[in-house]
């Protein structure tokens, strides 16, 4: 679809809804390709921890970007990287006054631009995609309800809400799009993960083809499909795979939306990102996990039982504690991975979902 092509359900703004719900076991065993922590003797934290093994190795650096004045990371929930290596930041922030809800920076971490203050409430997730020979973003807006197709400097070409034609809704506060992936074809897929469950699959032109999916545990049905990936790694059928969150699994379809299995060897799968053979998952329960070709696990980056122990801790008012005291994360750990992506020297950067927000930038180092 060209940028004078507008096609807009307009969702209309409507009160915040609870996002998050913590099902299944706090954390899966480590394996026997766990990572290794160095530099765990600093505590002062002066010295970047390194993290992972042999040719997964990485140093970690926390807070990686400088934001100018104007803005302060809220919840950071999406990362994706352009053909042109700037990396683009898409925060959620509380903050009364709205701000731009997407920072890009260059590859020192350099601020570039800002924009999307409509977005500020419900800044969740952000992809790209080349269509002829322009870059667009493909945003999620959790409080307005809307998947948004922008340029790259956030000029808007389309917007749409819930497909009417599916027939799964009543109303628009059933809808609460969270993550987009592109099909072959040009179309894309919609992850409803935060309203009602489903997988919407679009065409070329944003035209709706089918729905699948629903609440529940059986095949098929899903319980926060919160990330969603075309999976097309060498030596594997072509596939889509989500992240079906609080079943705490990764659910594998074909691109008609047809069951075909399972991966169970993760803990809260939030979205994914792919290189070459690798998938690399962020994993909401303190850890970001690398699988091989045959999604077995090559490592767990950051992962510790003790410290995952204490990031799941909750307090009084059912909320988890860790993630609002910065004060006690560690160097080398994660608390909430949300996004995680490559760039093209295959280093690895890191969103949390924390109030704080937190960019992480795992520079590879072997």
């Amino acid at each position: 679809m060209s940028t004078n092509q507008k096609s807009t359900i307009d969702a209309g703004a409507t009160s915040r809804r609870e996002f998050m719900k913590v099902a299944g076991a706090a954390a899966v065993a480590a394996t026997a390709v766990g990572p290794t922590i160095l530099g765990a003797a600093d505590k002062a934290g002066t010295k970047n921890a390194v993290i992972g093994s042999g040719e997964h190795t990485y140093e970690a650096i926390h807070g990686w970007g400088e934001l100018p004045d104007h803005i302060k990371w809220g919840e950071t929930h999406g990362v994706a990287i352009d053909a042109a290596g700037l990396i683009y930041i898409k925060h959620r922030s509380h903050a009364e006054v709205p701000i731009d809800a997407i920072a890009v920076f260059d590859p020192d971490g350099q601020f570039v631009r800002s924009f999307g203050k409509e977005y500020h409430h419900g800044g969740h997730g952000i992809d790209i995609r080349k269509d002829g020979s322009e870059e667009f973003l493909y945003l999620c807006d959790v409080f307005n309800r809307q998947v948004i197709k922008t340029t790259l400097t956030g000029e808007q070409v389309w917007k749409l809400c819930y497909p009417l034609e599916c027939g799964k809704y009543d109303k628009v506060s059933q809808f609460s799009p969270t993550n987009v992936a592109f099909a072959p074809d040009g179309g894309f897929y919609v992850a409803d993960g935060y309203g009602s469950h489903f997988i919407h699959q679009y065409d070329p032109n944003a035209r709706w083809v089918r729905t699948w999916g629903g609440a529940g545990k059986e095949p098929g049905q899903m319980q926060t499909p919160h990330g969603i990936w075309y999976d097309n790694r060498p030596g594997r059928e072509p596939s889509l795979v989500v992240a079906d969150r609080a079943n705490a699994r990764l659910q594998y379809f074909t691109l008609e939306g047809k069951h075909i299995g399972f991966m169970t060897d993760v803990s809260f799968p939030a979205h994914f990102d792919i290189r070459g053979s690798e998938l690399l998952v962020s994993d909401l329960h303190a850890r970001v996990t690398i699988l091989d070709r045959d999604n077995k696990v090559v490592t767990h980056l950051g992962y510790d039982p003790e410290w995952t122990k204490l990031v799941l801790e909750k307090d009084a008012q059912d909320k988890f504690k860790m993630r609002s005291q910065p004060e006690r994360w560690e160097n080398g750990k994660f608390v909430h991975p949300h996004d995680a992506c490559y760039d093209k020297d295959g280093n690895i950067f890191v969103v949390e979902w924390v109030p704080t927000g937190r960019v992480t930038l795992l520079k590879k180092v072997s």
